[in-house]
């Protein structure tokens, strides 16, 4: 479903742990997206305290990351003006984002198997001081696996692993899918449509409620990213806003209201 939603953090700026904070008690960056327009966002976040930009650029290197992201390309072949604006402003906010985290040391990249996410990571690390290369790990198959492999210590110096997962997909509108707003309200109706929207656990017609999105969500983020942080790790995490709420539920313990009411945005960055 083409659900555009502003997602606006209940944080506008970033906190920062304090430099005698442990490796161990690392937290993970999340950066959401607009669901189908290309635009992209990159949210630093935390659940504590907020505090200025400029602070947390100065003690970045004591900062661990996670990132959430999307980029969606158009499903026609032609693009019509207000697209292509929307797109050139999708990327450029990717780029400045970038800038905002090129301090920030980043060991590892989780995104959605989405390429949109994958481009507003690719994008966001353009801008990074370090200038690593990421590098698209492949677990499609044993085979994919050995192919994607690198083997010299001077090569993964310089790059950055980036672990693409379904898991971390937006959450799937089923037959709402490929509709805009107004087409889905007027086939439902606003108020049917506005309650598959803003609803816990209340899915659309063959689709995922976002109970069923978190589901996912935090299971593989349990599995794979937090072991990550735990090891010291600085985690970025491209994906969307519903996976990424999903996540945020789970590391700010938010009951099924608050997280309904969570709004992530687009663009600024928050830790």
């Amino acid at each position: 479903m083409s659900t555009a939603m502003s997602y606006q953090s209940i944080y506008s700026f970033v906190s920062h742990q304090s430099s005698t904070s442990s490796q161990s008690s690392r937290q993970p960056l999340l950066l959401p997206t607009k669901c189908f327009k290309i635009d992209s966002s990159l949210c630093y976040y935390t659940s504590r305290r907020k505090r200025n930009l400029s602070k947390i650029e100065a003690t970045a290197s004591q900062t661990s990351v996670s990132y959430n992201t999307t980029l969606l390309s158009p499903s026609k072949n032609t693009i019509p003006d207000n697209s292509q604006k929307k797109s050139k402003k999708g990327v450029e906010e990717a780029i400045e984002a970038g800038k905002r985290i090129s301090n920030i040391p980043i060991d590892v990249i989780f995104t959605s198997s989405l390429i949109r996410a994958q481009m507003t990571a690719m994008l966001a690390m353009i801008q990074h001081c370090r200038k690593k290369v990421p590098i698209i790990l492949h677990n499609e198959s044993d085979q994919a696996k050995s192919w994607s492999q690198v083997f010299s210590e001077e090569t993964k110096d310089q790059s950055v692993p980036v672990i693409p997962a379904w898991q971390l997909n937006e959450r799937m509108y089923g037959e709402l899918q490929g509709l805009n707003k107004q087409e889905t309200a007027e086939r439902y109706g606003k108020q049917q449509v506005h309650e598959w929207r803003r609803s816990y656990d209340i899915p659309p017609p063959e689709g995922e409620s976002l109970e069923m999105c978190a589901e996912r969500a935090v299971a593989y983020f349990v599995e794979n990213i937090e072991p990550k942080l735990a090891a010291g790790k600085n985690v970025m995490v491209a994906a969307h806003g519903n996976s990424l709420r999903s996540i945020i539920m789970y590391l700010d313990k938010l009951t099924c209201k608050e997280v309904i009411s969570l709004e992530l945005s687009t663009s600024i960055p928050l830790l």
